[in-house]
């Protein structure tokens, strides 16, 4: 299974160590938690990221950086219907954060499959840089992310029609 994930090229040298999360926690963890967000997509890679972004200062050094999941290795997941019903909400209930928390502590699973908020029908990852099976885990190489300029162009305002 190949898990993308969208990032800054500054932080593109160890694309999956978790370092972001670590530092500032996310939807699924605590600052202190080292955790890497994929998503099993590389459109839903970038909605998740383009989601945080001011459309008004849109980077020019995004890159894309791709993980392959190895099929042996074992990962947990977690089905929308399993999670408290505000699950969705923004900012994320401290419940979604305390699952990643737990999935890490227990450290059973290299990769915790979980619903994207934007797109519940799809699966983001996160991905344990401290678990043993991590090093089989392969890493590609990041590449630049081209994406269209029609994602950050201010609209046009509407045309009456005559």
């Amino acid at each position: 299974m190949l898990l993308y994930r969208v990032l800054r090229k500054a932080h593109a040298r160890n694309p999956f160590d978790g370092q972001g999360a670590f530092l500032v926690g996310g939807r699924w963890s605590s600052p202190g938690v080292r955790l890497s967000y994929a998503s099993e997509h590389q459109s839903l890679a970038m909605l998740e990221y383009f989601v945080h972004l001011d459309s008004e200062d849109a980077p020019s050094d995004l890159v894309l950086a791709i993980a392959e999941l190895p099929d042996d290795i074992a990962a947990e997941r977690i089905t929308a219907e399993a999670l408290p019903p505000d699950w969705r909400d923004s900012p994320a209930p401290p419940s979604l954060s305390e699952i990643g928390n737990s999935f890490v502590k227990r450290g059973e699973h290299v990769a915790l499959a979980v619903p994207s908020a934007l797109a519940p029908s799809e699966n983001n990852w996160l991905i344990n840089p401290a678990h043993v099976d991590f090093q089989s885990v392969i890493v590609r190489a990041t590449e630049p992310l081209r994406y269209d300029t029609r994602m950050f162009r201010p609209r046009h305002p509407s045309r009456k029609k005559k």
